[in-house]
Parts: structure tokens; sequence; C-alpha cells
């Protein structure tokens, strides 16, 4: 059960910028043009900024600068570019002080975007379909951090929130002990608020609590917790990290060889970057 704190929060944000709004309808299309999404998001300079911004790190290891972006397109993808846009856009409308993860925004975008990558460079070698379905939820699953931190905050819990995660406890179990919500939940919550798709929502919503996921969702509920795990908004990638997420897909079932070959081929290109 949400606080009212946490509803009236989720029901105060801003509404979804006419761009997003158009370019949500468009990834629901059968047929997708890349010229179609250009003429969408040639309208929001943020956009463009955004996924200029990341199509020029490391992460991707492209050979030359990208500097329009119709190349960001081509190099990206349809749907990589969708979630650029969309992620960009919601952390831009919901822009918070991280501090109780001992986080700024910036790191927050790079958890989110080693993310997507690491769904992209996994799935690509598994199931392309699935791939594309996972990217979105991948980079946009922790957006109900925003609004837990700025809870958080309001209430003065930050030191009891950062002593309890420094102590050993995980940040989803200090999240529930403290406000009775995990992130996951929360951000289900926003994307219904925002009226974005059931099936976005319903992949994201119980990945704090996979044992709770319909079977229709549970595999991609257990892709993302996956993810999420390698890409730990603490120290991503790191060997523990990394380790933990192995022994979950493990358990779940889930291809463990590609998914180590992207986690090392991720972890090679943001050395690279350093």
């Amino acid at each position: 059960m949400l606080s009212n704190t946490i509803i009236g929060k989720i029901e105060s944000l801003p509404p979804l910028p006419r761009t997003i709004i158009e370019i949500e309808e468009f990834r629901k299309k059968p047929n997708k043009e890349a010229v179609d999404l250009l003429k969408i998001i040639e309208k929001d300079a943020l956009i463009i900024s955004t996924l200029l911004k990341i199509s020029n790190s490391a992460m991707f290891g492209f050979r030359s600068k990208v500097e329009t972006p119709s190349r960001a397109i081509n190099l990206l993808g349809i749907n990589f570019t969708i979630s650029i846009a969309i992620g960009g856009t919601v952390q831009n409308l919901l822009m918070t002080n991280l501090e109780p993860y001992g986080i700024n925004s910036d790191d927050f975008m790079r958890v989110s975007n080693i993310s997507s990558t690491l769904a992209n460079l996994w799935l690509s070698k598994v199931d392309v379909d699935l791939k594309d379905e996972i990217i979105l939820p991948a980079l946009l699953q922790e957006t109900g951090k925003f609004i837990i931190a700025d809870i958080v905050s309001n209430e003065g819990k930050v030191e009891q929130f950062k002593s309890k995660v420094a102590a050993g406890a995980s940040i989803e179990v200090v999240e529930k002990e403290l406000l009775d919500v995990t992130t996951s939940q929360i951000t289900a919550k926003i994307f219904r608020h925002w009226k974005l798709s059931e099936n976005l929502v319903n992949m994201i919503e119980h990945v704090d609590d996979v044992s709770n996921a319909s079977e229709e969702y549970k595999k991609r509920t257990q892709i993302l917790d996956v993810i999420k795990t390698a890409a730990y908004i603490k120290e991503p990638l790191s060997d523990e990290n990394v380790e933990k997420a192995i022994n979950k897909a493990q358990t779940y079932g889930l291809d463990i060889k590609n998914l180590k070959l992207a986690i090392q081929t991720l972890q090679d290109r943001i050395l690279d970057e350093m």
C-alpha cells in the first residue's frame, strides 16, 4: 500500500512532453522507419543533445565522432534511440537530489546507459525480439529512485538510509524498511500515471520481488533483475555485482555464456573511457 505522500508526489508530476507522447505512439507501430523517428526527435533540443552525448561515449565504441541525430539513429538502431530519448526526458522531468543513494544525476544516467547497453549486448546474441523489448525497461527501471530520494530527504532520513546501506543492507531492503516500498514498485506507478504501455509497467513492477511477477512477465522481469544486479547503482559492473548477477542468471536458467561476454565487453569499454 503506497503512502499518501508517495501517491501525492506521483500525481503532482509534470505531464510528459508532446515529443515523448509521439515517440511512445511511434514505438507501438509494427513497422517503424528511422526517418519518421528523426522527424519527431528533431523538434526536441534536449533529446538531440542527450542522444549525441551518449552516442559518443566509449560504451558504444564507435570509431568516429557521431555528429548528427540521423547518424546516431543509424548506428544505435531505432529501439535504442527511443530508449535514450525517453530515458533522458524522464530523468530531466524528475530531477531530484539523489543524495540518499550517494550518487548524482550524471552517475544515475551512466548506470542507466550501462544497463541498456548490457541488455543490448547480451540479448542480441540470444533473442533479438526480446532484446528490443528489454532495452527500454532496462534503461528506465531505476526511475523510482528520484521519488524515493526526494521523500527520504524531506523526512530527514538521509543519514539513516546511508548508514544502513553502509552497514551492508541492500538498497531494496532499506527502501522497504524506511518507506515500505521499493524502486520497482514506484517506477511502475510513475509509468502508469504517465500512461506508458502496460507491457513496460508489468516488466518492471516486480523486479525487486521477482517471485510475485506473473508467469507471462516472469522471464523478462528476471532478465531485468540480472541487469539491475550487474549494473547496480553503487559500483556498476564491479566484480562482486557481476558475480551476483551471474549467480542470479544461473538460478533463473538464463543464458550465462553471452551474459559473461557482454559484461566483459562493457567492462573493457568503460576501462578505455577512464
